[in-house]
């Protein structure tokens, strides 16, 4: 092409990040607008008296896609960032006293389901197996593949089919083991994306093999040092971020082939060939492109699809580092079903809650004063489209309640607290311009996926792409930053960079 491309990203979340590093590596010369003060998306950083904690996400698996991304800017990983194990992967706990450490130690994970259920060992096994053939499909073949016609649906429906994606993944584990702890213990991971096990695609299943293969990790020195190291490979290609920059609105202007896109934020107006947008998908639509006609049929769209529920995280200090917790804690409450049923369909707060519990000072004590603890914990709650609660008035309260619901396994907490904060809901709304507050977009059912999902590339609008986690193929760091490659892979396609493509990975 005789002009350089320029591109705009809109959000520096994982998949923005991943995009830009893709884009700029192919000569698109990419500029980041972030409307917060550090990149991150939901992966921003606060620091206070000391503690740093990480919003969020803070499982980290399938290295193998930020391999890629260090691979493409010239950089070696393990020369920009330490990823440490973390063993067991999760210490499952339930409210009746059982306990179960989810590890990648295989023998000793079939050791422990033999203990507590010896008729399941063999149920399990086939689990596995079954685990791997959806990774070997929804994963490898599919997790980087736009799917922009319904052809390409159908193409992979056969394989869908002889995998059973229609059925849920609580109901795909339970037709291979009977213990219902061992039942949970292998179906919980769709809430990792935003998804109810009983209602999210059996291809969800593919996160057992996924971690099981590759293991599961946090970076030293917290998601955000992840985070600054992409930042740095980014504008090392030569991109450019500018933070504290809320895009206002995109208009698009029309011109000789394909409209141009000014994009209008706090510092004036720049005029791009292209926009990926990693923002909310309803904020894209509904406020970003609000002046395209386009855009509203979208946004009516989406206000018609199930979105994943919201949380309440809540982000505290200790004076005392409590060395005997797991990095990742689940704490089962007692219900199962039941309780995913009101979060993700009730319209009132639920009485009971499970609880997230991340203790990264566990793996990496630099993230707190020498001799205290880094912590914050969450609780899935319904989003508000379908609970429209007060959370200035609850959260408080709400607070208290999952801080008594901790002192099991961290005896005394409230008398070692020295700071808190939380996140709810509404901060959901209002600080990342989530639809309802949801914290993973729309949800992962399977007619809300692949092609049923919004597409990579907006079929009516040119010149707008979409990453992160409302697109294919979701939610998770694996899928944000593999929605971003499917993405890229368009933009090249569209703009005859096919042998650049090639050449970046």
């Amino acid at each position: 092409m005789s002009e350089t491309l320029r591109a705009a990203v809109v959000g520096s979340g994982f998949g923005g990040l991943a995009a830009a590093i893709r884009l700029q590596a192919l000569g698109v010369q990419t500029t980041v607008f972030e409307a917060r003060d550090k990149p991150g998306g939901r992966a921003y950083v606060y620091e206070e008296a000391g503690h740093v904690f990480d919003a969020g996400p803070t499982v980290i698996t399938a290295p193998d896609c930020l391999e890629e991304l260090f691979a493409i800017a010239g950089r070696r990983m393990e020369r920009e960032i330490e990823l440490l194990p973390v063993e067991p992967f999760y210490r499952l706990r339930w409210s009746d006293g059982d306990s179960f450490d989810y590890t990648g130690d295989h023998r000793a994970l079939e050791s422990q389901i033999a203990l507590r259920a010896p008729g399941d060992l063999a149920g399990y096994r086939a689990f596995v197996d079954y685990s791997r053939r959806v990774f070997q499909t929804g994963y490898q073949e599919l997790a980087a593949v736009p799917f922009l016609r319904f052809a390409e649906m159908v193409r992979v429906a056969p394989q869908l089919v002889r995998l059973r994606a229609d059925r849920s993944v609580y109901d795909t584990v339970a037709r291979f083991v009977r213990d219902e702890h061992l039942r949970q213990a292998l179906s919980f991971h769709s809430l990792l994306v935003g998804g109810n096990p009983f209602e999210t695609s059996a291809i969800y299943t593919l996160i057992h093999f996924l971690e099981r293969k590759w293991g599961v990790f946090f970076p030293r020195g917290g998601t955000g040092a992840l985070v600054r190291a992409l930042v740095r490979a980014f504008e090392g290609l030569g991109g450019i971020l500018r933070l504290s920059e809320p895009v206002d609105r995109i208009q698009l202007v029309p011109g000789k082939g394909r409209p141009r896109h000014r994009v209008c934020s706090a510092s004036g107006e720049r005029t791009f060939d292209l926009v990926v947008s990693n923002a909310d998908l309803h904020h894209t639509y509904g406020t970003l492109y609000r002046d395209a006609a386009a855009a509203a049929p979208v946004r009516r769209r989406l206000e018609r699809m199930e979105w994943s529920m919201s949380l309440f995280v809540l982000y505290f200090g200790t004076d005392v580092p409590y060395p005997d917790l797991a990095h990742h804690t689940i704490l089962f409450g007692p219900r199962y079903r039941e309780l995913l049923e009101e979060i993700f369909h009730g319209a009132v707060l639920p009485e009971d809650f499970s609880l997230y519990l991340h203790a990264p000072t566990v793996t990496d004590p630099s993230l707190a004063p020498p001799g205290r603890g880094t912590y914050y914990v969450l609780a899935p709650v319904p989003h508000l489209g379908n609970a429209p609660l007060d959370w200035a008035a609850i959260g408080p309260g709400y607070a208290e309640r999952i801080l008594h619901a901790l002192e099991p396994v961290m005896p005394d907490l409230r008398s070692h607290l020295t700071l808190r904060r939380w996140f709810t809901p509404g901060d959901f709304r209002d600080e990342l311009r989530a639809h309802h507050g949801s914290a993973f977009s729309v949800a992962p059912t399977l007619t809300q996926s692949a092609w049923f999902r919004p597409h990579n590339r907006d079929p009516s609008i040119p010149g707008l792409y979409l990453a992160g986690a409302g697109t294919h193929p979701g939610a998770g760091l694996p899928g944000v930053v593999n929605s971003a490659k499917a993405t890229v892979s368009v933009v090249a396609a569209d703009h005859g960079l096919g042998a650049k493509a090639r050449l970046a990975g």
